[in-house]
């Protein structure tokens, strides 16, 4: 049996481009553009590696933020990109046969599955995987947030000899960091990991934390948010209810908002969605001090959106008469 450590790039159409209002007959979240993956012995030997460029079918325009991130353009796409059911075939006839998956991350497998049913083709080779970051919690810190790729190597002392955000070149790194796990014995407690991690947060608390608390099962986003506002904003002092202010968006699906309890004053709140595997919603929620970081940053965050200094009045345009106003007219479809 051999390890494949797997890593893939994929774009996503900018929000209200025409290709984000495309109807595909199956949701993905974003078509794979690059897979990446390297060969890890059982006896955890680095091995053979396999890369590919993966012409896009659907989402043809580049985001300019994958680009950026990446590295890779879309005349690169165009000229050694290949198309996907072909791409998938070359890659699985490299990783032949009794193989399992490591991954750096939730999203590499659910991703390449989603691509696969969009082309009617086979996901059952996908079966047998592991997140790596479980593994690598497990048996060094026991936390339960994700680990940045680039964090696991320093802890390892690892130093980076390949490029970052390329497929190979974090699946290279990936395979360093589990050639040093003991493999056999995490995926043995594999399911144990997983649920500490499920009941546990994704992403790692800010100095400051005073409570934190999971909430499953909400319908959509805003049915979530509006609970961690109202019903679940309870204060970790006194459990009263608490008032909140305002949601502000933070990466990562995040928000945060400023509550108050009547008796015990001012506290931060910040909340990461994420979707369960039945498509509902669950909610990390992590209550702060107000006097510490986070709350800083949430002070700051609402002294942009609601400036003290009034805003510079506008001038009002002068109109034009006659024909002058109507060549400048826009013109109407």
């Amino acid at each position: 049996m051999n390890y494949i450590v797997l890593d893939m790039e994929w774009n996503q159409p900018w929000p209200g481009s025409p290709s984000s209002k495309k109807v595909l007959p199956v949701q993905i979240r974003g078509e794979i553009i690059q897979i990446g993956a390297v060969r890890l012995t059982w006896e955890k030997e680095v091995a053979d590696e396999f890369q590919i460029m993966v012409k896009p079918k659907f989402y043809r325009h580049l985001n300019r933020r994958v680009s950026k991130l990446t590295g890779i353009k879309e005349t690169q796409l165009r000229e050694e990109g290949v198309p996907f059911p072909e791409a998938v075939e070359q890659f699985r006839s490299w990783c032949g046969e009794d193989i399992v998956f490591l991954t750096w991350g939730f999203d590499d497998i659910g991703i390449l599955r989603e691509n696969l049913q969009l082309y009617g083709l086979d996901t059952g080779f996908t079966q047998r995987w592991y997140n790596a970051q479980m593994i690598f919690n497990a048996q060094t810190d026991g936390s339960t947030s994700q680990k940045a790729l680039k964090t696991a190597m320093e802890v390892f002392g690892i130093e980076a000899t390949r490029p970052a955000h390329d497929a190979l070149g974090d699946a290279y790194h990936t395979a360093l960091i589990c050639a040093r796990l003991d493999l056999e014995r995490g995926s043995a407690e594999y399911d144990e990991a997983l649920k500490s991690h499920e009941n546990g947060f994704h992403g790692a608390e800010l100095p400051g934390c005073i409570a934190r608390k999971v909430f499953y099962d909400y319908a959509d986003k805003h049915a979530a948010l509006s609970a961690m506002a109202g019903e679940e904003n309870l204060c970790p002092v006194c459990g009263g209810r608490m008032l909140g202010s305002r949601w502000f968006s933070q990466p990562g699906h995040r928000y945060m908002d400023m509550a108050t309890c009547p008796e015990d004053g001012k506290f931060l709140i910040r909340v990461r969605l994420s979707e369960q595997p039945d498509g509902l919603i669950r909610v990390s929620r992590l209550t702060y001090e107000a006097t510490s970081e986070a709350a800083e940053a949430y002070a700051r965050r609402a002294e942009k959106a609601d400036p003290e200094t009034p805003s510079r009045p506008r001038r009002r345009r002068r109109r034009r008469s006659g024909s002058a106003a109507r060549t400048a007219e826009p013109k109407t479809e």
